[in-house]
């Protein structure tokens, strides 16, 4: 009897002990192209394009290379003997810098971000953009040419319940096409990507898929959002919001990627705790 209670315990030990210590998540960085490696994830990493672009307001139905993207400067600062913690900085056209923390721990990746205007003139900086990489995880990399074939793995929150994609009332039309955006109800959306924009406002700034055999989640979240946004290279953005700065202004933005198992409730939890501006009290 005591032997097969100690086997039993063994497993929550063991994952207990790989909580409490050193996280397994670690990361690289080349050219813009961000990595999260870890042995729980399929295929061994994740590959992010960070960051794909900052981004002018009234971006919804104008030109992207024209009007839309500000360019900028990747600079590599450090990264931790571990690889777990990572500091880059980012040199807008305009002058602005936005530097940012990112940290690996056992099951999430943490960013904090700092940006500051030094100039003289208002920075049209207003949101930007980092793009997962998300073929892999949802089991469909390199199974050929349909880009949309990952969606039933993909979901967002609407009216308070996970929903996979495709959503109601799809949007199909749109200066870019395909891919889809959702607008939260504080953003205009006259500001957004330029991709199909869906009628529906999700319920939180939580945007995330299934892992091919459905056992893990992986998703994430911006403090302040922008938009959730489904594109065409398998990924999915959960957006920040810069809003512009003022001369001398600083603007502190926040992200997390979580890769858990897939326990929804367990996540919206996490999610609440992180997040607490994003979620909307329950309807009566």
């Amino acid at each position: 009897m005591k032997t097969r209670l100690i086997a039993a315990l063994i497993p929550a030990a063991v994952a207990l002990a790989v909580h409490a210590g050193e996280p397994p998540l670690t990361l690289s960085y080349t050219n813009n192209w961000l990595t999260v490696h870890g042995a729980q994830i399929p295929g061994g990493k994740i590959v992010i394009h960070y960051l794909e672009a900052y981004c002018r307001a009234n971006s919804t139905d104008t030109d992207w290379a024209k009007h839309t993207v500000i360019h900028h400067r990747s600079e590599f600062v450090s990264l931790s003997d571990d690889s777990r913690v990572m500091k880059l900085k980012h040199t807008l056209e305009d002058g602005v810098t936005v530097e940012h923390t990112i940290t690996a721990k056992s099951d999430e990746v943490d960013f904090r971000l700092v940006a500051h205007n030094p100039g003289a003139k208002r920075s049209e900086a207003h949101w930007a953009q980092a793009c997962p990489r998300l073929a892999d995880f949802t089991g469909f990399g390199g199974k050929g040419p349909n880009i949309d074939d990952y969606l039933p793995k993909c979901f967002i929150f609407l009216d308070g319940k996970l929903c996979r994609m495709p959503t109601p009332q799809w949007a199909t039309q749109a200066r870019y096409i395909p891919g889809q955006v959702w607008c939260p109800a504080h953003v205009p959306r006259s500001d957004v990507n330029p991709r199909p924009l869906n009628p529906l406002v999700p319920s939180n700034g939580l945007i995330g898929c299934f892992s091919g055999d459905e056992k893990l989640i992986w998703a994430t979240a911006w403090e302040p959002y922008q938009e959730l946004f489904q594109g065409v290279i398998r990924c999915l953005h959960a957006d920040f919001r810069l809003g512009g700065l003022e001369p001398g202004e600083t603007k502190r933005i926040r992200g997390t990627i979580y890769i858990v198992p897939a326990d929804v409730d367990a996540l919206l939890k996490r999610y609440a705790t992180d997040f607490p501006e994003q979620v909307r009290p329950a309807r009566p």
